[in-house]
């Protein structure tokens, strides 16, 4: 990854390939952003003009090169667009920086270096464009190139992504300035697994490879793993990820991961959902909804990257993590639609639609969860294209057992620049799911699909705990192009939003 730094250096003194400046939207043209007075100096006092010269705005996403004049030691000057102006005596927005860096980041793909002249009002500041800088520089290469050492260095594009970046305005000697910079690093470096975890081919990433996986990021991390393989499940009675993963040559698997700190007054759970690759099963997808089904496993790496992070950061509340991992395919054995499948709860659950399998996954895991009776749930998965439909490409549904919680959820998302929406679940769509054969059917009424998918999983919940589902079926997964910090194909959705609310159990302040 980047490599950052906090610097007081002057920009014109500084050696690098480049100056990263913040322009903002004025109302009568672009603006230069504060901190970056030297620079602008550097072109006596004209940066402003220059830039509108050259079709700046200063609009979000905005990116404009221009040459250095000779005040500057680096040859090139990038000026990286914030979006409005604040209003007067207001600072930037910490999403809008972060966005800024991210885009500035991928613009600089093959650089060496680059000072970063964003302005760094507070520690909340430097944290926001530490994260985007190295969010923003993420790319997946591990199967471009023909040599190992090809792979490792050098992105899609044929250049390495940006290999340093000093961020100037902020303090090395500064304690909340070094935290920021220290917590943005973890985060980054495990959502940024998160996203290689769901850029990973199928066929080499199945229950049993993630499984591994997470054992071998669990020894490092000094983090408990047990792996619940097909015997131990068919001895458990886990019949809900059993019966998706009935299809596979891969056999399904349970993981729980589990953080523990000494001086935790709370327990928050984390559940995944992990179809690591999703053909709909017998219900087979239609044509052109295949192909990106690796990312079905979203919600699973979002959860084991929160965990790691809780434990890199070392936060005072003890963090357990479960993995429903399971590959739905079709064939012989597979679960067939009518099917009935006793859940580790003990229900029976009708299978009317063996595309809806995430939520019997998810059905499993939440009850062992619910057992050890923690403080809160949160489950996160790519479970319905209704929620899609809903909410778009960027935004994920929250749901929730308590209405207060579920606002709690929705801020923590909001802070931390995750788009999010709370919604509502219905009581009158729970009789859909009636079954004159079984406890439950896996599908209700079609309009509210994923509204009908929330009432599901709360049926396996434990009594009296304060549960919230998060549907990331939208933003997990980028089929466009680069945005912000967002690079196309995994995004590693939800990871930020869990490392907070992670933070806010630990200081008692949720909910």
């Amino acid at each position: 990854m980047t490599a950052l730094t906090l610097s007081t250096s002057a920009a014109p003194g500084l050696r690098a390939d480049a100056i990263v400046i913040g322009v903002a939207k004025g109302a009568k043209g672009p603006v230069v952003a504060p901190g970056a007075e030297a620079v602008d100096k550097a072109y006596d006092g004209r940066l402003a003009g220059v830039l509108e010269t050259l079709g700046a705005s200063g609009a979000e996403g905005e990116v404009t090169k221009l040459p250095s004049p000779s005040g500057l030691k680096a040859p090139l000057v990038v000026a990286v667009g914030l979006g409005a102006e604040p209003e007067k005596d207001s600072a930037f927005d910490p999403e809008a920086l972060r966005k800024a860096a991210g885009v500035a980041a991928r613009a600089l793909t093959g650089a060496k270096k680059a000072a970063f002249v964003l302005p760094l009002g507070d520690a909340a500041d430097v944290g926001a464009v530490a994260e985007g800088v190295l969010l923003g520089a993420y790319s997946f290469t591990a199967y471009k190139g023909t040599a190992p050492s090809e792979i490792a260095a050098k992105a899609k594009n044929g250049k390495a992504p940006l290999a340093e970046a000093a961020l100037l305005g902020g303090k090395p000697r500064d304690a909340a300035h070094k935290a920021a910079l220290a917590r943005a690093v973890a985060v980054a470096e495990e959502l940024n697994r998160a996203r290689d975890l769901i850029n990973m081919p199928p066929n080499d990433l199945n229950p049993e490879a993630f499984a591994a996986i997470v054992q071998t990021a669990g020894k490092e991390h000094g983090l408990k793993v047990q792996v619940l393989d097909v015997k131990a499940l068919e001895k458990g009675g886990y019949g809900g990820i059993l019966g998706v993963g009935a299809g596979s040559t891969s056999g399904p698997r349970l993981v729980k991961l589990s953080y523990t700190s000494s001086k935790a007054k709370k327990h928050l759970a984390l559940v995944g959902k992990g179809i690591t690759y999703d053909s709909g099963g017998i219900s087979l997808k239609p044509a052109g909804h295949n192909e990106t089904m690796k990312c079905d496993m979203s919600g699973a790496a979002a959860v084991f990257a929160a965990v790691v992070s809780a434990a890199r950061l070392g936060l005072e509340v003890n963090v357990t993590g479960w993995l429903a991992l399971a590959e739905n395919m079709p064939s012989g054995s597979a679960t067939r639609p009518g099917d009935v499948l006793r859940m580790y709860s003990g229900k029976t659950v009708e299978v009317l639609n063996t595309d809806a399998e995430g939520r019997l996954v998810l059905a499993d895991a939440l009850w062992a969860a619910s057992a050890e009776k923690p403080d809160a749930i949160v489950d996160v998965a790519t479970l319905t294209g209704a929620m899609m439909l809903a909410l778009g490409s960027r935004t994920f549904g929250i749901m929730a057992n308590d209405d207060s919680f579920r606002t709690a959820v929705h801020e923590a998302a909001e802070e931390v620049g995750e788009p999010a929406w709370p919604m509502p679940l219905p009581e009158h769509l729970r009789k859909g799911m009636d079954s004159p054969t079984a406890d439950i059917a896996n599908m209700g009424e079609r309009m509210g699909g994923g509204l009908v998918a929330g009432l599901f999983l709360r049926e396996f919940v434990g009594e009296g705990i304060p549960w919230a589902h998060l549907d990331i079926a939208g933003p997990a997964f980028n089929d466009g192009g680069p945005f912000g910090y967002t690079p196309k194909g995994g995004t590693g959705s939800a990871v930020r939003t869990l490392v907070r609310l992670a933070e806010l159990t630990a200081s008692g302040d949720l909910g």
